[in-house]
């Protein structure tokens, strides 16, 4: 499968089997997202892989968005080892735990696993309840695991604006 394959191919799931993840396609996911550039090569990334009954609970206290999955991942970066833009204004950590985040939901499809990227909660609830450093900060989690059977993707997941209203020539 090609890159356009697999984007096209990805999409967010909204049940899983409950099936567990084998330990070396999680290693080959996370290794995914450790490849993925940050600005500056600062890799402020830390992921949590949330999968004992405990995360899984705090999770479920975050968000009703787990739908079944056996494993989180929850992406933080550290606030204090990030690229600040000139103005000092803003910096790359969201950024930078974005394209993590899109390293390890494409890494998983291609391995034929499914993901759901969730930022339907609270980050400094998920702060308090993973017990974070003081210095990090929840960007993203991702539901990780096996598609239920006949799950499909939103009906409005193929739905994309053309080229011509979201791109610009100057």
């Amino acid at each position: 499968m090609d890159f356009l394959e697999l984007a096209q191919a990805r999409y967010s799931c909204k049940k899983f089997d409950g099936r567990t993840v084998a330990k070396e396609q999680l290693e080959k996911v996370l290794e995914a997202g450790r490849l993925a550039p940050t600005a500056k090569n600062n890799q402020p990334q830390h992921i949590y892989v949330l999968q004992s009954e405990e995360s899984l609970a705090k999770v479920d206290q975050l968000t009703p968005c787990r739908y079944g999955a056996p494993v989180v991942l929850a992406v933080a970066h550290d606030t204090g080892n990030v690229f600040h833009y000139p103005g000092d204004k803003y910096d790359s950590g969201a950024e930078d735990a974005a394209i993590v985040a899109t390293h390890l939901v494409l890494g998983a499809k291609a391995i034929g696993l499914d993901t759901c990227w969730l930022n339907f909660f609270d980050p400094d609830k998920a702060k308090e309840l993973l017990q974070l450093p003081e210095n990090e900060e929840v960007t993203i989690l991702i539901d990780l695991g096996y598609a239920a059977e006949g799950v499909r993707p939103l009906a409005n997941h193929a739905s994309r604006k053309p080229l011509a209203e979201t791109v610009t020539y100057c």
